[in-house]
């Protein structure tokens, strides 16, 4: 298949995603629409069904589904060509991507009718609009610049949030948003918002260089941010076509494949544990061998040339596939049940409200207090999943923060071994020099931070783990109190109406009779995803990792960092001073820095022991209250709703006459009505299906 044949395919996947979405965004709309009108209605006639919280829900469902994009984080350390590879995937020459210059400021590429570049800042001011020349000159710096901020620890816009850039282009117009960072933080200062950038994108898009495979901080990255995570990481090697170009006779077929061999041998080893889905190998849909600048070169040429020979064909179809037949069909599945469960209410609350109709005050008061015990076990079940989730979330802080504990005094017992491959080489004759003393400090100073940026990681994707087998084993029992509650919620509708509740036996999961805050509870709901302010994404499901990462982050565990090393730098060089020169000398020294080295850890280890041990406490408390209480909310709107449906009625009864057959005839148009518009859903959902088969 030709690479022109590939990108229109994109396109027009994209396109039909973004109609699809539209479609289902309009029905949702129509429903919450429908269903709201026919409440209004309702304060005329028999009384509000007390449908607020579908209403509610659907509504942001449309909203974030309307506003949905696949957002692509793009990572990659510095001149790895990460700009000129964004270039030649929008077919212009949009970002900086010459010799020198660097992206200094976090940039996300969207859709806009006018080419603007926003500025966003972190210090109140209000956001600054440029064009792209500008743009250009005042945020992109020289490499050399760039190291050297590294390496002092600065950055180059410290109140530059980020910057948003709009351009009429097709990919962009047609669903994609692209987030591109700047290079990966080689310095160790923490990057505070990294992980909530890779946790809120669909997919990674991973730059690197065949020049200089899987670099030890490309790999230090991957395994401090990627690994264990369940991210989709597509691994862009780079200037693949600069390996003929390095050889000595770049026509020699042989010295050519062996050295190619040699490059994938080596990304091979290094990357193929980030390319298994469900225990399946699938390397060669995810590790690509990219031309970026000979296909930039040729779109820039002619958009529609044919781009083979650049690996740009076979990235596009796999990129393709992930994002319109995996991860667009998981979402729209997700807001189909929510259409469906939308529906069911409806036609629920619709069956009992007739035959209540042609009860008088009298009847319907004895009918209602009937049900009084039923209410009062849906609220024996809130507090009894609300006591499971506060003794979970008990003892879950307890034991994290303890396995944190735990971890961080024993430190020491490995120490020795594990800062081999951490500290600088120790040059007795420089060290001894006054000017480059500080060079090694600083040396020294990064050799420690790189030590407890990987210790701290390797414990938090720990803890990361036991969190999500906490939360699965709730999701279970969220499962099991919801068809409790099914259960009592159909006594309550028999003996309300005198009618037998069928049960659909052979209903899944997804669409049974499950109450919607089992549902949510469960995580078969998160009314899709959407922009909530500016580039980040936010779920109205529960996403407890990033609740962790605002607290890890912001709340102090990465400033264990300071709180070790500051104080362990300074009295190390002294034992250093009385040694000779030499090898033996310098071996010695090696040796009495890491001792030294962990006598000093050792002193403050304890302190951070119990410090920051708190901060993990609240952490992981907060991740279940936040849970707790979205759970909480939601039962008790379901059983006032369910209260209130019942008062409305009666209070109608109360005041007025209520003519029978003009409600039946109302309450009737309203299911049609709704159930219209479910079709039209699952119309809409199933035609997507039928096209990817």
């Amino acid at each position: 298949m030709s690479d022109r044949v590939v990108t229109d395919k994109f396109l027009q996947d994209l396109e039909r995603i973004a109609q699809v979405r539209s479609e289902i965004s309009v029905g949702l709309n129509q429903i919450a629409e429908t269903i709201n009108q026919a409440e209004l209605a309702g304060d005329s006639s028999s009384g509000k069904l007390s449908l607020e919280r579908d209403i509610q829900d659907i509504t942001v469902a449309s909203k974030n589904l309307k506003q949905g994009v696949f957002r692509l984080l793009v990572l990659g350390d510095m001149k790895r060509g990460k700009s000129t590879f964004l270039n030649a995937l929008i077919g212009e020459n949009l970002l900086p991507s010459d010799v020198n210059p660097c992206t200094a400021v976090l940039t996300v590429l969207r859709y806009g009718l006018e080419k603007t570049v926003t500025i966003h800042f972190n210090d109140g001011k209000n956001p600054q609009q440029l064009d792209f020349q500008s743009f250009r000159y005042k945020y992109t710096i020289d490499s050399a610049e760039a190291k050297k901020l590294e390496q002092e620890k600065k950055q180059a816009f410290p109140d530059v949030d980020y910057a948003v850039v709009e351009y009429p282009l097709p990919l962009l117009e047609n669903g994609i948003e692209i987030v591109d960072t700047p290079g990966l933080n080689d310095t160790e200062a923490r990057n505070e918002l990294s992980l909530g950038y890779v946790n809120n994108c669909h997919a990674i898009l991973f730059v690197m260089r065949a020049s200089q495979p899987c670099t030890l901080g490309e790999r230090r990255y991957l395994e401090n941010y990627i690994k264990g995570r369940g991210l989709t990481v597509f691994f862009l090697l780079n200037a693949w076509d600069q390996v003929r170009e390095s050889l000595i006779d770049p026509d020699d077929v042989e010295e050519l494949t062996a050295a190619e061999d040699r490059l994938r041998q080596v990304f091979s080893a290094n990357l193929a544990e980030y390319c298994y889905v469900d225990g399946q190998n699938i390397y060669e849909e995810r590790v690509f061998e990219l031309s970026s600048i000979q296909a930039l070169r040729k779109r820039l040429k002619n958009p529609e040339a044919d781009l083979s020979g650049t690996s740009f064909t076979a990235f596009m179809g796999a990129l393709n596939t992930f994002l319109t037949k995996e991860r667009a069909i998981a979402e729209l599945r997700q807001v189909r049940t929510l259409a469906r469960q939308t529906c069911n209410h409806t036609r629920e609350a619709i069956a009992r409200r007739i035959p209540l109709l042609d009860q008088n005050v009298d009847e319907l008061k004895k009918r209602i207090d009937s049900v009084e015990p039923e209410f009062n076990k849906l609220t024996n079940i809130r507090d009894r999943f609300q006591k499971e989730i506060i003794h979970t979330r008990d003892t879950q802080a307890r034991a994290i923060s303890e396995s944190f504990r735990s971890y961080v005094l024993d430190l020491s017992n490995t120490f020795e071994t594990d800062f081999l491959r951490y500290q600088p080489e120790l040059k007795i004759l420089d060290f001894l020099s006054n000017g480059k003393r500080d060079a090694f400090n600083a040396a020294l100073q990064k050799a420690f931070e790189q030590y407890i940026t990987d210790k701290f990681a390797a414990w938090t994707l720990t803890a990361e783990k036991d969190m999500n087998a906490a939360f699965k084993e709730l999701s279970r029992s969220a499962a099991q109190y919801g068809a409790s509650y099914s259960q009592v919620t159909d006594q309550i509708t028999e003996k309300l109406t005198g009618q037998k509740v069928i049960i659909d036996a052979e209903a899944t999961t997804e669409d049974d009779n499950s109450p919607a805050w089992a549902k949510w509870a469960m995580g078969l709901l998160s009314l899709t995803n959407g922009n909530i302010a500016g580039f980040a994404m936010a779920s109205v499901g529960f996403d407890w990792k990033n609740i962790l990462l605002n607290y890890f982050t912001v709340l102090g565990i990465g400033a264990l960092i300071g709180t070790i090393i500051s104080p362990i730098l300074a009295p190390l060089y002294i034992p250093l001073l009385g040694l000779g020169v030499g090898f033996l000398q310098a071996d010695q020294a090696r040796k009495q820095l890491v001792k030294s080295a962990k006598k000093e850890l050792v002193k403050y280890l304890p302190q951070v022991a119990q410090e920051r041990s708190q901060t993990v406490y609240d952490a992981v408390k907060e991740c279940f209250d936040a849970y707790e209480r979205e759970v909480n909310k939601r039962i008790n709107d379901d059983i006032l709703a369910r209260k209130s449906e019942l008062d409305n009625l009666l209070q109608q009864k109360q005041t007025r006459d209520i003519n029978r057959d003009r409600e039946l005839n109302r309450l009737k148009v309203l299911q049609e009505n709704v159930i219209a518009e479910v079709q039209k859903i699952e119309a809409a959902y199933s035609n997507l299906i039928t096209y990817y088969s």
